[in-house]
């Protein structure tokens, strides 16, 4: 599968906003977004251009891409199903990214970041329902319960992060003595991050 090997922060700056993409780095001064808040290439000394209907509706779906970590062929395939699916498209789709153990984890605290924690279960540190789970894509469902594996309990990264963590969403469990979780329902469209206009993705995809 391809993967985005570059810089991080140059994704946050030519979105124009904080993706989030490496944790705790991107709450603290060295920030990128922070110490250079424009485009990349962008000295400010170029008059921007005002922005078409279909340049707005390609960066805000390049905006999503970032934020779940991934690639172009695989993000259609997302909106391809959701849009065969019962009920809104994008927040069916928002649905299924939310629901990849990736982000669970992610959204749980074991991890500072999605990438992060990508590497965590590509490397086999979590289990779903006892057992072993390497494919950041799988899509989790009502009820299952995600922990991390005995022999990686001690991992400082997984510790580390959940210093950091204040409280669990609403449709997630956790309990941070297990270092285990429970999905307790797919989540509603106002329990994810409201800064994300999908509708404008379903516009894009429908012409």
């Amino acid at each position: 599968m391809a993967v985005y090997h570059g810089p991080a922060c140059r994704l946050c700056r030519r979105e124009g906003q904080k993706l989030m993409l490496k944790g705790d780095r991107c709450r603290s001064e060295k920030c990128a977004f922070e110490r250079r808040p424009f485009p990349p290439g962008n000295r400010g000394t170029k008059r921007r251009k005002t922005s078409s209907e279909y340049n707005t509706q390609l960066r805000e779906k390049q905006k999503i891409r970032r934020i779940y970590g991934i690639m172009e062929r695989q993000f259609r395939t997302y909106f391809a199903k959701a849009a065969k699916a019962t009920g809104v498209t994008g927040t069916t789709m928002l649905r299924m990214l939310e629901m990849r153990i990736d982000n669970v984890i992610y959204r749980l605290g074991f991890a500072p970041s999605r990438l992060a924690a990508r590497q965590l279960v590509r490397h086999r540190h979590f289990m779903v329902n006892g057992k072993k789970v390497s494919i950041p894509s799988y899509q989790l469902r009502e009820g299952d319960v995600v922990q991390v594996k005995d022999a990686s309990k001690n991992l400082d990264v997984i510790h580390n992060a959940l210093k950091s963590v204040k409280e669990s969403p609403e449709w997630l469990s956790i309990d941070k003595v297990k270092l285990s979780g429970t999905v307790l329902r797919s989540p509603e469209r106002h329990q994810i991050p409201s800064d994300i206009r999908e509708q404008l993705v379903v516009e894009l995809y429908s012409k």
